[in-house]
Formats: structure tokens, C-alpha cells, sequence
């Protein structure tokens, strides 16, 4: 059974950086991407970041491209998410997915197993 922990998140002010962490384990089998997605109260989950297991690939949402980098430890098996410059619309529980077979990446149905998400909370 894939497990993924994230960890991380906390109160922050705005322009200030905070940095995600999600550690993988029981994998049998290499992942296809990792995605971190996040959710704000009243709102659907969103695409925040993927990177590619195998590649150097990374692709980003609109809203931040710039501020976030994405990027992985094969060895640790583990990806986190580098959140520079945050805004109050960052508030959000963020959640580390991981996607076995799909090409696509954008999509909460692209993804196999979940995290537990952790809370980033943006003060102005």
C-alpha cells in the first residue's frame, strides 16, 4: 500500500516562503508523477505543481508559476514544493498525489493515492 506524508505546511506571512515535503513509501513499482494539489475552503481542489518520476519534466498552474518550484529526491523518495513569495490566496490545505499510469497531470482523476494534505495558512 502507497503511502504519502506531507508535511511542512503552518502559518505564514505574505512574501514569505515556506517549503512542503511529501515522503513516498511501500511503492513496489516506479511512479509515473508526482503532483501537489490544493484545496481552500468552499473551493475544489486545484492543480498546483507535478514533476515527472523518471524525467526532468515539472509543469505548473498559472497562478504559480514563479513563486513555487517543484522538485524531487529519487533516493528518499520523496518531492517537495518550494512556495516562495506567498499570497493569502495560497491558503489552502496542500496534498501530494501520485500518479502510476496517466500521461496527464492537471486532473484530480489522474492520480492513484493521496496524502493526508497539510494546512498553509497566508496572513497579509
Amino acid at each position: 500500500q502507497v503511502r504519502l506524508i506531507e508535511s511542512g505546511g503552518g502559518v505564514a506571512q505574505a512574501g514569505v516562503s515556506l517549503r512542503l515535503t511529501c515522503a513516498a513509501s511501500g511503492r513496489t513499482f516506479t511512479s509515473n508523477i508526482m503532483g501537489w494539489f490544493r484545496q481552500a475552503p468552499g473551493k475544489e481542489r486545484e492543480f498546483v505543481a507535478a514533476i515527472s518520476w523518471s524525467f526532468s519534466s515539472t509543469y505548473y498552474a498559472d497562478s504559480v508559476k514563479g513563486r513555487f518550484t517543484i522538485s524531487k529526491d529519487l533516493a528518499k523518495n520523496t518531492v517537495y514544493l518550494q512556495m516562495n513569495s506567498l499570497k493569502p490566496e495560497d491558503t489552502a490545505v496542500y496534498y501530494c498525489a501520485d500518479n502510476l499510469r496517466s500521461t496527464s497531470y492537471d486532473s484530480t482523476g489522474d492520480y492513484d493515492y493521496w496524502g493526508q494534505g497539510t494546512q498553509v495558512t497566508v496572513s497579509s
